[in-house]
């Protein structure tokens, strides 16, 4: 049997086109950006400084400052979300969100005007 609530870790890339990527946690995620965005750079696109920097974190496996250089030398914003819920069939039951909905603040009765 399943969790019942499970955690990932997402992020987007902005780039033309946008990319997202989804992992079991913020250290399977910065490992993936560094795999399939930082190391997919054409060098060209990079000085040689921060090519050096990347190269070297790298082959250290250190992802985050991999990404970190990636980001500053590139201008690419990445928003990343190191600890979301993952939303499933057995965490929004078919039976039990009408019953919620209905006990949810859109349905209090609003308050009278003037106070």
């Amino acid at each position: 049997m399943t969790a019942l609530f499970s955690r990932v870790a997402w992020a987007v890339v902005y780039e033309d086109p946008a990319q997202v990527f989804v992992a079991s946690d913020e250290y399977v995620l910065t490992r993936l950006l560094a795999l399939k965005v930082v190391a997919r750079t054409h060098p060209s696109s990079l000085g040689d400084a921060d090519l050096a920097v990347i190269r070297q974190a790298l082959l250290e496996q250190q992802w985050a400052e991999a990404v970190a250089t990636w980001i500053s030398a590139t201008d690419t914003r990445i928003d990343a979300y190191p600890d979301e819920e993952l939303w499933t069939a057995e965490t929004v039951d078919e039976e039990f969100v009408p019953l919620e909905i209905r006990l949810s603040p859109v349905f209090e009765d609003p308050a009278p005007p003037g106070g």
